[in-house]
């Protein structure tokens, strides 16, 4: 078993993209008796957690392996004000049902990964026990921590700018928000994704402000494909910690060959000098992409579900993508009706979330019935008996 300098040294490598003030600094911290507290926020705008989500949750459980006090914290306040990072418009604010409807699975999503019982478990809050008191006064008085140049240098406001796009006040608040959660909490350490690195550091800010405390940030790197777009969150191609086991194998399958080694490091446990001999074999073209991207699809689904529904997932998948098969089982899903438009189809099957969304597989060419591409995305389908609706290469459902 590592000893805990070795666990201290991975939870400071592996997949972080910077430690600020530095890493010097949180590794003697880490080294000492002191227990910290540590958190990371997580936005509830979707049901169900992702795969970027999970990239932050094995950080929070390395912490937890080493003693120290994690929360995991519910942004259903801030959730509702929307994160404006990296959006060229605002984004559509929630109301407080959505939100904790949203959340409302979370916890046994994430359970399979952190531990909510025992001698040290994970504390669960929701970020509006103290933001819904906070008084105008009292806001008023925090934002004088920071200021309008500050805000307005961020780099997606600055294109907002230059688009003539309007920046709603709302949004200059949001990082003041977050950075609220990390004086309310006290906290020694937040954690997210490099492009939070704004927000975690308004946290810094005002911890040093009004508590005299030092508050470390580290980021992690992003599952990006070569331009840059983060990976696993896609309209339409989601994975979901709470996808069935061989739609999530078959997903992973489906990611780009680049993600293949940021993947292994970032979503698994599996050790990094193994991971550096895959990267150098695939750098020698000495080895299939798809044979890695198998063991990875495999790692992943083993720690969401157990190594048994792997195996069975992995061999599904040969059965289905290698043969070009049916799958073996197929979810059935009852119409009650003899005829309906393609649109409706797909978001009564749940293949798409949207019309919209429909509208955008089927003109992708994306969307097959009985095997053949549907290519008018206005069409009425004639439902027969164990039709069977596709889309993309993994995603089967047989109508009733």
């Amino acid at each position: 078993m590592e000893n805990k300098k070795e666990k201290i040294e991975e939870f400071l490598n592996r997949g972080v993209a910077e430690i600020l003030p530095s890493r010097k600094r949180l590794e003697k911290l880490l080294l000492s008796n002191k227990k910290i507290k540590a958190y990371q926020g997580f936005d509830p705008s979707m049901p169900n957690l992702h795969l970027g989500n999970l990239v932050g949750i094995l950080k929070l459980r390395q912490l937890q392996e080493l003693g120290h006090q994690i929360i995991f914290l519910i942004g259903d306040f801030t959730g509702m004000i929307g994160d404006p990072t990296d959006k060229s418009a605002a984004r559509q604010k929630l109301s407080r049902k959505e939100v904790l409807k949203n959340t409302k699975n979370w916890k046994s999503q994430v359970s399979r990964f952190l531990s909510f019982s025992g001698k040290n478990p994970v504390k669960i809050e929701f970020n509006s026990k103290w933001q819904d008191n906070i008084s105008f006064k009292e806001l008023i008085e925090i934002s004088s921590y920071f200021t309008v140049q500050q805000m307005i240098q961020r780099d997606f406001f600055q294109k907002r700018i230059k688009d003539k796009k309007p920046i709603y006040l709302h949004e200059f608040l949001y990082p003041v928000a977050q950075a609220i959660d990390c004086v309310k909490m006290d906290v020694d350490l937040e954690i997210g994704g490099s492009d939070q690195t704004f927000n975690m550091l308004a946290g810094r800010t005002l911890m040093k402000s009004m508590k005299n405390k030092e508050k470390f940030v580290l980021t992690t790197k992003l599952l990006v494909d070569k331009k840059g777009k983060k990976v696993g969150k896609t309209s339409g191609n989601a994975l979901f910690l709470n996808n069935l086991p061989d739609d999530m194998f078959g997903k992973i399958m489906n990611l780009p060959d680049e993600t293949i080694i940021p993947g292994f490091e970032l979503l698994t446990f599996a050790p990094m000098e193994k991971i550096k001999v895959f990267a150098k074999k695939l750098k020698q073209k000495t080895i299939n992409p798809i044979k890695i991207k198998k063991e990875l699809a495999f790692e992943i689904v083993s720690m969401n579900y157990n190594k048994a529904t792997a195996r069975k997932s992995l061999k599904e998948f040969e059965h289905v993508f290698k043969k070009k098969e049916l799958p073996s089982k197929i979810p059935i899903v009852k119409v009650g009706r003899k005829s309906m438009s393609i649109l409706d189809i797909m978001v009564k099957t749940k293949l798409a979330s949207s019309k919209s969304d429909a509208k955008r597989l089927i003109l992708q060419k994306s969307v097959k019935i009985d095997g053949k591409v549907q290519n008018n995305w206005k069409e009425e389908i004639t439902i027969k008996k164990d039709m069977i609706v596709q889309k993309g290469k993994k995603s089967f459902v047989k109508l009733s």
